[in-house]
């Protein structure tokens, strides 16, 4: 039996925790322009869970998309 073992050397460790600390970084930004806390992007550290979460994501209720608009605001009105 032949057992295999993957050794990650300085480069590739250094290159994976700066995609990885940007993924999280980007998807907090994301998360929170979406009205959702962004510790929501912890999820995606976990194998299988990061799948559930994205797609849970895509089909929740958004705050700041499905809220009804303002009837103060008014849409400004052509004069041509």
């Amino acid at each position: 039996m032949t057992e295999t073992m993957v050794h990650l050397g300085f480069w590739e460790l250094l290159i994976g925790s700066i995609v990885t600390t940007y993924m999280l970084i980007a998807g907090g930004w994301v998360l929170a322009k979406a009205g959702r806390s962004p510790l929501w992007i912890l999820l995606l550290l976990f194998p299988y869970v990061n799948v559930l979460a994205v797609w849970a994501f895509a089909f929740i209720r958004w705050p700041f998309v499905d809220r009804s608009p303002d009837p103060r605001q008014t849409a400004p009105v052509d004069e041509h």
